[in-house]
C-alpha cells in the first residue's frame, strides 16, 4: 500500500497546525506522540517528513522520512522510517537515508510497523535490537546508545552508492501512478 492523499487534513502533534491526511499520516502522529509522551522526547527536537535530498544522474532525489530527533545542537540523532510491511525489509534505505542526511548521518536508525521495531547503527548497520515497539528507545537511553555506536563519514564515493542504493530502494516502494507522489529524479 502507498501513502496517498485522503482529501482532508487533520492536526499536526508536533506543530500544532493542519498537516495533509494520508494513509499514513495517522500512524506518523501516533509515533511522535508515543515518543513525546511515553518516551520523554522534548517535542521541539522532533522534526516530521524529513526530506533527504542527493544527487541521481543529472539531476537530485529526494525521500522523505517520517521522523528525525535532533540533540541539543541540532544534530540528527536518530531517524525514523515507518513502513507498511516487514520492517527487515526497510532497514537498509533507512539506513541509506541516514547516511545521505544533509545535517549529517544520525548515530541510529529505527524502522518500524507499529508492531516491531528495529534499532540499528548507522555508521556499521548493525542490528542492536528487533523486538515489539519497545526497540524504540527513551530519550536518554536514546543519547546513551548513540554514544556507543561508531559514526559515518560520507565522502563523494559513498555519497554515490548510498544514494543509487536509496534512490533503487525508494523507487521499489513507490507507485506509479499519476495519482501518487514519487522523487524526481530530474529535480524539475
Amino acid at each position: 500500500m502507498h501513502e496517498v492523499s485522503l482529501g482532508y487534513t487533520i492536526a499536526d502533534y508536533l506543530s500544532g497546525g493542519s498537516v495533509e491526511a494520508t494513509t499514513y499520516e495517522d500512524l506518523r502522529q501516533a509515533i511522535a506522540r508515543m515518543l513525546v509522551e511515553r518516551k520523554g522526547y522534548p517535542l521541539h527536537r522532533l522534526r516530521s517528513k524529513v526530506q533527504v535530498t542527493f544527487p541521481v544522474g543529472e539531476g537530485t532525489y529526494t525521500r522523505t522520512v517520517d521522523l528525525v530527533a535532533y540533540d541539543a545542537e541540532g544534530r540528527p540523532l536518530v531517524l525514523i522510517l515507518f513502513c507498511a510491511g516487514e520492517v527487515e525489509t526497510y532497514v537498509r534505505e533507512a539506513v541509506a537515508a541516514a547516511r545521505l542526511m544533509e545535517e549529517g548521518a544520525p548515530p541510529l536508525a529505527v524502522v518500524t510497523d507499529t508492531k516491531s521495531a528495529v534499532l540499528v547503527s548507522v555508521g556499521d548497520k548493525r542490528h542492536l535490537e528487533h523486538r515489539d515497539y519497545q526497540a524504540l528507545p527513551d530519550w536518554d537511553r536514546l543519547h546513551d546508545l548513540a554514544g556507543q555506536v561508531s559514526g559515518y563519514e560520507l565522502n563523494d564515493k559513498r555519497r554515490i552508492v548510498e544514494g543509487r542504493l536509496l534512490y533503487a530502494l525508494s523507487e521499489l516502494t513507490t507507485c506509479c501512478g499519476d495519482d501518487c507522489q514519487t522523487g524526481d529524479p530530474e529535480g524539475s
